[in-house]
């Protein structure tokens, strides 16, 4: 499908604006920054991707008819764009800088995501904002054994690797994704086939910045004179060694900020006080380079790490479960100084989320949460809805998780839902996540395929040489130059997410880093499954039971009753929950089984079939000359003829039946239309005690429960 830029015709006051087609979607992505720089230690690039439900021909389904908040979906693809971006606007760049994305027409057929990464790139390209781009984004799927490149909607349903990824001309720059269980080699040649596609996207946008870029704006960053750097990495290194020596982060944390606190006081004397205004920036930004660049140094040099480990060590793991007696399952998972906490919930269908997408409605029976409270790393901050971050660790974490988790109802008929507290953090706690979430479901009995892990890859790479880092730490993923997260089974990948800070990665270090992250997955699971190794047998007492029988679809209505007045009824009664499919499948849920089997009851009365040649005990319901209507089973009534009364002749019905009477039926005949025609005359004369058996009838299903009791 041809992916069309143009630009100079819409917003043209924006600074870098591009009109981005592909098939009937369209999307307006514009780039600008302020004029004036801002006093931060961070850049302060903000990227928003909008999806407007009218591109899609939708009205939004909320109170106000408009669109709201930023949804998850929205959220995720504005942090792919971010992510992929963000390392490549210059060093010291302190201009407020934001990128806009909106989708205006979507054709249903082709996801916009892609389009977002490639109109930000090209944006930012032809505008006068300095950015080492171009960068282009292609989403990449296998299907039936064959790579795709930007699959369809409705082909990314039988998707067995579905990622995506940022290139540049030379390197791949971040990937997002999930795949079945794919091999560290398949992943690999996905990526291959991912840089391959995205160089036309580069080199169009090449073409752009030739014919129709403007200038770049003036900018140079901080540049510290090579002689107070060298003067203060030479005193530093020292002091440097001693403080990165500390295993514990906060005892490291606060012997570093002694070393800055005493360096800087001692060249403030020495520099003096006329001249130390104009030359502290100089000082500081020296010692945290090298800060930066003595770790850096020591791990390419020495193979050790902060605190001494190995490039493939991996910290200590310790885990436990239950340790929430009402939850229906929970678990801490421990990794060095990386603690989340993990609950299970299970509920029923009626649990289940609505998301508005493009598309329309969805329905997601599996959901987690991932909560990042300051205390987990010692700061005070104000506390409020999930941002960012949050939301795309939680969905990192559901994406490694979702295909390993039973979510139709004919197998495990439950609503999921999975809370992942960090307690505190050191390091990769969407790993910790991941694993925490493994065994919080095994804890609640939810019958997982295969446990799950994930490990945090990190890279140290200086010209030709490069150290590949297992289970990195907060400090090694500030100062490295990756941040390659890989999850799954002992049998392949199941979601993988990277970012990176250098130009590009060589396939060279992603197959060690492959390689690597797999070994370290296969440890943790090894250490995992000394707590819990296979799903409980059974639910928590605390779980509601649910159990599913199978009724005809033309009897749903009598379940169902006039407005819905019988399940409703049949629901109060009984105290439970109660979920009709159109097919006939009917999920009864409740905490007490003894109210599951009253529902049932009362749902296989309502539901039983008459058969032919069975005895039922019916009530009289009307008498009329030629015989008598007897209600065998609820709402089902059948014609007992008046020379079927008895066993000789009958002058008159009331000399036998009155209407109210409990009387014994058997049914002789049912026509086509229906109609039943019953014998007391037969029903007598058979024996008693079958026939008494045979009003108890059948329900038309089988209950099957699920879990405990």
């Amino acid at each position: 499908r041809e992916l069309s830029f143009n630009t100079g015709r819409y917003a043209k006051q924006s600074s870098g604006s591009v009109w981005v087609r592909y098939g009937d979607n369209i999307m307006v992505v514009n780039a600008n920054a302020t004029p004036e720089a801002r006093d931060l230690p961070f850049l302060p690039l903000t990227v928003v991707y909008e999806e407007r439900l009218s591109s899609g021909g939708r009205i939004p389904g909320s109170f106000f008819r408009r669109e709201g908040k930023p949804t998850e979906r929205e959220t995720l693809l504005a942090r792919i764009t971010d992510r992929t971006i963000r390392p490549l606007f210059p060093e010291g760049w302190r201009f407020e800088t934001q990128v806009i994305a909106q989708v205006f027409s979507y054709d249903n057929e082709n996801d916009p995501d892609q389009m977002a990464l490639n109109g930000a790139s090209a944006a930012l390209c032809i505008s006068d904002i300095p950015f080492a781009g171009p960068v282009a984004g292609v989403r990449v799927g296998r299907l039936d054994g064959e790579l795709i490149a930007n699959p369809t909607m409705s082909q990314r349903e039988a998707l067995d690797i579905d990622i995506f990824v940022g290139c540049s001309k030379d390197a791949i720059v971040m990937v997002e994704g999930g795949a079945k269980e794919a091999s560290e080699a398949d992943m690999v040649r996905a990526l291959e086939f991912a840089f391959n596609q995205a160089q036309p996207i580069v080199a169009l946008q090449e073409e752009m910045i030739r014919e129709v870029g403007r200038e770049k704006r003036p900018f140079v960053g901080l540049k510290v004179p090579d002689e107070i750097y060298e003067k203060v990495f030479d005193r530093a290194k020292e002091r440097l060694a001693e403080a990165f020596a500390v295993s514990e982060k906060h005892a490291r944390y606060a012997a570093l900020d002694a070393v800055k606190e005493e360096l800087l006081a001692a060249f403030a004397l020495e520099v003096g006080a006329d001249d130390w205004d104009e030359q502290r920036l100089f000082y500081k930004e020296a010692l945290a380079r090298a800060k930066y660049q003595w770790q850096r140094q020591n791990i390419l040099k020495t193979k050790k790490r902060i605190g001494g480990r190995g490039p493939k060590d991996i910290r200590d793991i310790w885990c436990e479960v239950g340790v929430l007696p009402r939850n229906h399952g929970s678990a801490v998972f421990t990794r060095g100084e990386t603690q989340a906490l993990v609950s299970c919930t299970l509920g029923t269908e009626r649990d289940d989320q609505r998301i508005e997408t493009l598309s329309g409605m969805e329905f997601r029976k599996f959901m987690l949460h991932y909560n990042f409270p300051p205390y987990s790393v010692g700061e005070v901050r104000r506390m409020g809805p999930p941002g960012r971050r949050e939301i795309g660790h939680g969905a990192l974490a559901h994406r490694a998780l979702e295909q390993m988790v039973p979510v139709d109802g004919d197998d495990f008929p439950y609503t999921i839902r999975v809370t992942s507290d960090i307690l505190e953090s050191n390091g990769s706690s969407s790993m910790a996540t991941v694993c925490g979430a493994t065994l919080a479901l095994m804890d609640a009995g939810v019958p997982l395929r295969k446990p799950v892990a994930g490990i945090a890859m990190g890279l140290i790479m200086e010209g030709d040489e490069w150290v590949v880092l297992s289970d990195i730490l907060g400090d090694e993923d500030h100062l490295g130059d990756m941040d390659f997260k890989i999850c799954g089974t002992e049998d392949g990948i199941t979601a993988i997410q990277m970012d990176i800070k250098c130009p590009g990665l060589t396939f060279d270090i992603m197959r060690e880093a492959l390689e690597q992250a797999r070994e370290g997955r296969l440890h943790i699971l090894k250490e995992m499954a000394k707590v819990l190794d296979r799903p409980r047998p059974e639910l928590s007492r605390w779980a509601p039971r649910i159990v599913t029988i199978k009724i005809s679809e033309d009897r749903i209505r009598d379940v169902i009753g006039p407005g819905g007045k019988m399940i409703r009824d049949i629901t109060n009664r009984t105290n439970t929950s109660i979920n009709i499919e159109d097919d006939g499948t009917v999920s009864i849920a409740s905490a007490n089984l003894d109210d599951v089997e009253a529902a049932i009851k009362i749902i296989r009365e309502l539901t039983q079939e008459p058969e032919v040649g069975k005895v039922y005990t019916g009530t009289v319901r009307k008498i009329v000359d030629f015989g008598a209507f007897v209600e065998i089973l609820p709402n089902t009534d059948g014609l007992l003829h008046i020379s079927e009364i008895a066993d000789k002749r009958v002058n008159k019905v009331t000399d036998y039946l009155q209407e109210g009477d409990e009387v014994l039926v058997k049914v002789l005949n049912i026509d086509r239309q229906g109609k039943i025609r019953l014998s007391r005359r037969a029903a007598l004369a058979g024996d008693g005690e079958a026939a008494a058996e045979s009003t108890e009838g059948e329900a038309g299903g089988k209950a099957e429960e699920q879990g405990a009791g």
